[in-house]
């Protein structure tokens, strides 16, 4: 399995995403983006936008997924219990 996530320190979406992976107790590679929006092309290239976090689940062919509401329904569904 490899999950990445890529985040800003300090940035509250980001601790919501992280609390959902260690909750469920996933592996991840975390990649720390530069705070200026105008730097961020690898998460662009990524997921079409420069927000964070992005997860990327190349197990289930996720290539960046915006959003930390829809980041954690998705680890939820596809990681946690419902999915044991």
């Amino acid at each position: 399995m490899t999950l990445e996530l890529y985040e800003l320190p300090g940035c509250p979406y980001c601790a919501k995403v992280k609390t959902k992976l260690d909750e469920l107790d996933l592996d991840y590679v975390s990649h720390e983006v530069p705070s200026s929006h105008g730097q961020r092309d690898e998460v662009e290239a990524i997921s079409g936008q420069t927000g964070v976090p992005v997860l990327v689940d190349t197990e289930h062919d996720v290539d960046g997924m915006p959003e930390s509401d829809d980041i954690v329904a998705y680890l939820e569904k596809t990681y946690g219990q419902a999915s044991a």
